[in-house]
């Protein structure tokens, strides 16, 4: 994303109100970026290379609404 880093989308969609679950994935991981994500409710936060099963497992749980009350996007 050439305007902005996925941190400061994360933000933005927070600070508009949009409650969507965030997948974050990156060649280029950092434990104080991963952190921040995690704090601000993503989901998960992929390095690549990853298996696909992981991405799978993580797309499961955010389009599928789980019986405590999940948002099944």
């Amino acid at each position: 994303m050439p305007d902005m880093t996925g941190i400061e989308l994360q933000r933005a969609l927070i600070a508009q109100g949009c409650r969507i679950p965030v997948i974050f994935i990156t060649a280029f991981p950092d434990d104080a970026v991963e952190a921040t994500a995690m704090q601000a409710g993503a989901v998960c936060f992929l390095s690549k290379p990853f298996d696909a099963r992981t991405m799978i497992t993580y797309l499961d749980q955010v389009l599928k609404p789980d019986k405590a009350g999940g948002t099944g996007v």
